[in-house]
């Protein structure tokens, strides 16, 4: 989708800085957990990647990981918050691993197992649909600070696959993704980009 002017809309994707409980891979949802040093340095270093580049709105999720991680990266005088950017409400398996779960619930994995107590994945799929309408008509690139699985399906709503795609699009933290075009089909232009040298969990 276009603007009247014909500057086409792209999404620019940042996954937070490294915190306590994504490197242990501990499933962090609703839970506002802070970034450990490592993610602060990751945080500005993502601030260098995107020195120069212009965006027409930055948007954050309002939980602290992702505002911190904008800040250091030098957007905290921009950033609109925006609910819809939360990472995905794990429900009871908040704060447990997948190792730890699947030893109750053999081959569990948050993909395909309903969340108890929390949000299922068609409803993380909404969300990431309205986030989708809201930013289609806003023009040039849109920089977006937010968390792993929820960008994820970000990304497989974007190029209109269904939600359980994002099972297969690792993302790690303090990474850049780019949603594009390709003539007048969205794409995924670029995906976890400058990646770390230690993956972040979920």
């Amino acid at each position: 989708m276009t603007d009247p002017e014909g500057a086409t809309t792209r999404l620019v994707l940042a996954r937070h800085g490294e915190t306590e409980w994504s490197r242990m891979g501990r499933h962090t949802g609703r839970t506002d957990v802070p970034l450990t040093d490592v993610g602060r340095d990751q945080a500005r270093r993502l601030g260098s990647v995107l020195a120069g580049r212009t965006f027409t709105r930055v948007l954050s999720s309002p939980l602290s990981r992702a505002t911190e991680t904008a800040d250091l990266a030098g957007f905290g005088g921009r950033v609109e918050l925006d609910d819809d950017l939360r990472e995905w409400d794990y429900g009871v398996y908040e704060g447990r691993t997948r190792v730890e779960i699947a030893k109750e619930i053999p081959g569990w994995t948050v993909w395909s197992q309903p969340i108890v107590g929390g949000e299922s994945l068609d409803q993380l799929g909404v969300r990431a649909d309205r986030v989708i309408a809201t930013l289609l008509p806003t023009g040039g690139d849109v920089l977006v600070f937010s968390h792993g699985h929820f960008l994820r399906v970000l990304a497989a709503r974007w190029i209109e696959s269904v939600p359980v795609t994002a099972s297969r699009l690792e993302l790690w933290t303090a990474t850049i993704s780019e949603l594009g075009w390709e003539h007048d089909r969205r794409v995924i232009e670029v995906w976890n980009s400058g990646r770390p040298a230690t993956p972040g969990g979920p």
